[in-house]
């Protein structure tokens, strides 16, 4: 999977799935995609952060996008999570994490990322490995499925699961040809109390630590 900034919980339910989990940091840039932004809960809504980089263009890869160390993001982005999650009964267990994630002196999107969802795992107790693709030496001007078959072929894969979304890019026979079975994550909706509000789905995994314990997102993500 690219790499998400505090991504939904189903990410983190894949990752739970298997032995390595691999960030794509070598593929194009998306812009207004979830790498440097996703959603939380602010006054009952979803409220949609975003992690300036410099430049942002999908003419360049991932991994060669900066964050914008010139701006006030970091406090600003604090401050929100303190007047959203205060009252949210995890809230003095999960925002020390948060602050160890957003204070980590990285600039890089693709290594402060990896951190980040190293931290989060950490904190959920999930053991996979967790590695990036451009840390892996192959053909980089190989795309798309083939791309994805030479990684697995590299770490001597035997199975490939992607997100249940991925099952229109790629082919299962191109896989079994190489040996590899090709299957997917379902993500059943995971549905939790938010302070007194009506349910709002799909957001941010801080959202899904500030309202239930370690625990319970294990348990979420065995479903």
């Amino acid at each position: 999977m690219q790499p998400y900034i505090f991504p939904y919980i189903g990410y983190f339910k894949l990752i739970n799935e298997v032995d390595t989990f691999v960030l794509f940091d070598d593929v194009n840039f998306i812009k207004k995609g979830w790498i440097n932004r996703n959603n939380i809960l602010v006054n009952k809504k979803a409220f949609l952060f975003t992690i300036p980089v410099k430049g942002a263009s999908q003419n360049k890869l991932i991994n060669e996008m900066q964050i914008d160390d010139q701006s006030y993001w970091k406090q600003d982005f604090l401050k929100t999570i303190l007047q959203a999650y205060s009252k949210a009964p995890f809230f003095h267990h999960v925002y020390p994490v948060i602050q160890q994630i957003i204070e980590y002196p990285e600039n890089d999107i693709s290594k402060f990322i990896l951190h980040s969802i190293k931290v989060i795992c950490g904190y959920i107790k999930i053991n996979t490995e967790i590695i990036l693709s451009s840390d892996i030496q192959k053909n980089n001007t190989i795309k798309g499925q083939d791309k994805i078959i030479q990684i697995c072929s590299k770490l001597k894969a035997t199975e490939y699961i992607n997100a249940s979304g991925g099952k229109t890019l790629y082919n299962e026979n191109e896989f079994l040809e190489e040996n590899i079975s090709l299957k997917f994550s379902e993500s059943p909706q995971i549905i939790y109390t938010q302070f007194k509000n009506e349910f709002i789905a799909n957001l941010s995994i801080i959202d899904v630590m500030m309202f239930n314990p370690s625990e319970a997102i294990l348990d979420f993500l065995n479903i």
